[in-house]
């Protein structure tokens, strides 16, 4: 594996590491121990998560999701949505024998 894919899994493990935690956040040591790594390799990931918007670092300096990330996920949450009322039409329509 080469070195930016290995900086790249690290960052997207951290990134990971945050789900469940966006009001409260999740110190240093704590993602260190989830995503299976060293403080300072976690620190660096987090740098770069913050330096693209995807994370933030709490007022109480613990790690979070950004809005940019929440954001990201609502939009998936609307898109399935959508995905799921177009499926239901198409299904009431061939219920319904009608044509599509």
């Amino acid at each position: 594996m080469t070195r930016t894919a290995s900086s790249a899994g690290r960052v997207l493990r951290v990134l990971k590491a945050l789900k469940g935690h966006t009001v409260t956040g999740l110190s240093n040591a704590e993602l260190a121990q989830i995503a299976g790594d060293s403080p300072s390799n976690v620190t660096r990931a987090m740098q770069v998560l913050i330096e693209e918007g995807l994370a933030v670092k709490l007022d109480n300096g613990r790690f979070a999701h950004s809005i940019v990330m929440l954001q990201i996920a609502q939009a998936h949450v609307e898109h399935m949505a959508g995905v799921n009322r177009r499926m239901n039409e198409i299904t009431q329509r061939v219920a319904a024998g009608s044509q599509i």
